[in-house]
């Protein structure tokens, strides 16, 4: 079937749904549930990073990827300009642009004074539907702007808990 004979409904709703996971796996990375980011793959579904030559492939593997991530690390990922793509009624494409706030040492109390982010890149993904659940097959990593994780060090690196009014 040719993308163009997609119903227009069908074709929302695949896009809205893959949309939807790109989000969902931001939450998870960022509020607390990194491991449970590989249920979003398929199940051979692969996270990478051309640049380095990085390549995580299967849901054991992604699970350990992204559940090893420091417990002391905070970050916030601000996604933009998500574009989803169908290709057909099973598969679709989608690049997102993001930039990541993230430092390590974070003890959970206190505000982090603003920063620079982290990285500013964009995503590529891949989508496969699997008994009608949209799941990304691949995601690479296009980042073009990039730098260390910082680590906080005293609590003076920390607002003592007021917002400036």
């Amino acid at each position: 079937m040719a993308t163009d004979e997609l119903d227009p409904m069908q074709r929302l709703l695949a896009e809205r749904a893959c949309e939807r996971v790109i989000l969902e796996l931001v939450r998870r990375l960022d509020l607390g549930e990194p491991e449970s980011v590989a249920e979003l793959f398929t199940p051979d579904g692969v996270w990478q990073w051309p640049y380095d030559g990085r390549r995580v492939q299967g849901r054991e593997a992604l699970r350990a990827y992204f559940g090893g991530r420091p417990a002391d690390r905070l970050s916030r990922r601000m996604c933009t300009n998500i574009l989803v793509t169908v290709d057909a009624p099973d598969s679709a494409t989608a690049t997102t642009y993001f930039a990541t706030y993230r430092v390590d040492g974070y003890s959970g109390d206190g505000l982090v004074p603003p920063r620079l982010p982290a990285n500013i890149g964009h995503y590529e993904d891949t989508f496969r539907r699997i008994d009608g659940t949209w799941l990304l097959a691949t995601r690479t990593l296009v980042l073009p702007f990039g730098g260390p994780t910082e680590r906080l060090g005293s609590p003076a690196d920390r607002l003592d808990g007021r917002a400036e009014r």
